[in-house]
Order: C-alpha cells, then sequence, then structure tokens
C-alpha cells in the first residue's frame, strides 16, 4: 500500500517533470511585421542545392551606396560595419563604402551549400555559412562566414572567415527598390548569384568541378546508409545506362540483383545488355525477368512488347 506521504512525493515529482516540459517549450511569439521583408531564394547545379536566405531592405528614396561621412566613420574603426540604424543620422548612407555590410538586413544573410563548390574559382566547403560584404567603389569583397547564427554584422569575426572572394560592382541603368538575390545565368555545373539593389548589381560565380563525382557521392551514401535496398542501385544502373557507361550500369544493376531479385532489375539489366550490344543474353535475361514479373503478379505488357520488337529486329 501506498502512503500519503509517498503518493505526495511522486505528485510533487510529477509536477516538477510538467514544469520543466513546460519550461522547455520556446516561448510563443507573435510573428512581427518587418520593414524588410525574409526572402530565400535556391538553385540546384547537378544534384548540389545553393540556398541564400536573406531580408530585403527598399531604397525608399535614401542614399544607399557612398562614402561614409567623417562623424558616421569615427564610430567604427577599419572595416568594421556601420550597417546600425539606431546609430545612422538623417542623410548618411545605409551601405558605406569599404565597411562590413550583412548583405541584406535583419539576420546576417545565410548562404547554404550541400557540396564542395568553387566560389569565384575558390574553393569552399559544402555547409552553411553567413555571408557578408565589402563594398567598394571599385571591387567588392564577398565573405562567407563560419558563424551562420548572427544578427546583422555586430559580432562578425573576420578569424571565423571561410573564404574571401573578389568581385565588381556593374552599374544598371534601371533602379531595384528591394534589394534583390537571383541565379542567372546558370550552367550545367555553374551558377552565378546576382546581388541586385538600387543601381547596383553584384555578381559572383559558384561552380560545381564536378557534377558527375557529386552525384556519385550521394549516390554512394544513400546505398551505403540503405544497404537492404535494391531499388537504389538500379537506379543508379539506369543513370549509367542513360551515360552509356555500360559497365558501371551492369554492375550496379548485378547489385541490385543480389539484394534482391525482381522484375524491376532483371528488365533494367537486359535493357543494358542490349543497349551494349550482347542481344543474346539480354534476351535471355529479358525472358527471366517477365517469369520473374508473372510470377510476381506485375504487368509486364509494355516490356514484352518491347522484348517482341527485340526478337523481330525493330530496336
Amino acid at each position: 500500500m501506498i502512503s500519503i506521504k509517498r503518493l505526495s512525493f511522486f505528485g510533487f515529482a510529477i509536477l516538477l517533470a510538467t514544469a520543466s516540459a513546460f519550461a522547455q517549450q520556446p516561448p510563443l511569439q507573435v510573428k512581427p511585421i518587418r520593414p524588410s521583408q525574409k526572402a530565400s531564394v535556391m538553385q540546384t547545379v547537378g544534384v548540389t542545392d545553393i540556398t541564400i536566405t536573406y531580408s530585403r531592405p527598399a531604397v525608399k528614396g535614401r542614399t544607399i551606396f557612398a562614402d561614409a561621412p567623417a562623424t558616421m566613420a569615427a564610430r567604427a574603426k577599419g572595416e568594421a560595419t556601420l550597417d546600425n540604424q539606431n546609430e545612422r543620422k538623417p542623410g548618411e548612407p545605409i551601405v558605406p563604402w569599404d565597411h562590413v555590410w550583412r548583405a541584406g538586413a535583419n539576420e546576417a544573410t545565410m548562404f547554404q551549400v550541400t557540396d564542395d563548390v568553387l566560389i569565384n574559382g575558390q574553393p569552399l566547403k559544402a555547409g552553411t555559412y553567413s555571408m557578408h560584404a565589402i563594398p567598394g567603389k571599385t571591387e567588392w569583397t564577398i565573405i562567407f562566414n563560419n558563424d551562420p547564427g548572427q544578427w546583422g554584422s555586430f559580432s562578425y569575426d573576420n578569424t571565423k572567415d571561410a573564404l574571401r572572394i573578389k568581385t565588381k560592382a556593374q552599374t544598371m541603368s534601371d533602379n531595384q527598390e528591394w534589394l534583390e538575390y537571383s541565379f542567372d545565368p546558370v550552367t550545367d555545373n555553374t551558377a552565378q548569384v546576382n546581388l541586385r539593389w538600387e543601381r547596383l548589381r553584384v555578381p559572383f560565380t559558384v561552380e560545381v568541378k564536378d557534377v558527375k563525382a557529386a552525384w556519385r557521392t550521394h549516390a554512394n551514401a544513400l546505398m551505403a546508409a540503405n544497404p537492404a535496398n535494391e531499388e537504389l542501385p538500379r537506379q543508379v544502373a539506369n543513370a549509367y545506362l542513360s551515360d552509356k557507361n555500360y559497365d558501371e550500369a551492369l554492375k550496379f544493376v548485378d547489385q541490385s540483383i543480389k539484394i534482391k531479385e525482381t522484375f524491376r532489375n532483371l528488365s533494367t539489366k537486359a535493357n543494358i545488355l542490349w543497349a551494349a550490344g550482347k542481344k543474346d543474353e539480354a534476351l535471355t535475361v529479358a525472358n527471366a525477368a517477365i517469369a520473374k514479373g508473372k510470377a510476381d503478379k506485375v504487368d509486364t505488357a509494355n516490356f514484352e512488347k518491347r522484348v517482341a520488337d527485340m526478337k523481330a529486329g525493330k530496336m
């Protein structure tokens, strides 16, 4: 029988646990309306995702890029940021030349990349970075910093920089009222990032040095994490088939079949063998695929038609 004293203890323990659970919950907060609205843009190059998350200040008739007056410059040493609206006096520029800027508003702009890349030819590891800029009259510095959680550039520490690159701003004929990031142009292995605000465009290029190697890294990781999944190596085999790399295609389809023999991987192997010119082997495997499909009650009609065309010399 449980005593009243012990019951009180249990009740107190439960109360403490409940209070602790509530204490760990983030406080409720009404989402604020920010003058500089949040935005995000993403571009995939090969299988590499590049994402930029930022806030979009507006020009609103203000001076954006200009020299800092002496009284303004005195508030910061060296390249330290002057991007503080609470200290900014009427008429002072929003982004003074030669001082660190958060490349947006509110939180520092965030740059994420899922694979190692080259930025204007210089290496940057896969990861999440805060992105800052030091605008200059003739040349800009774009900074990728290992502290992605900072507000503005107030706690920016250059000893945490992962990379700095140089680029030149371009003067445009039209005014861009709200700061904007875009990806243009894009190629099979590159994407040009454009920071556009007021009458300036500031470009830099993100390059995936070897798109196929990045794809293979992702595929290998996925297969390693799912060793009992026969469909993943079959998909890799199909990718190599599309690339006419028949040796690698056969290697991975055999890996799939070894895990579990199915109509899908047998028919894929038949297609690979046929494309590789091994027609007799292809037809033997095709017949086995059809038999397996029928045994597993899979719809094999389309593949049977394909095999009939193979035998009739129509392919």
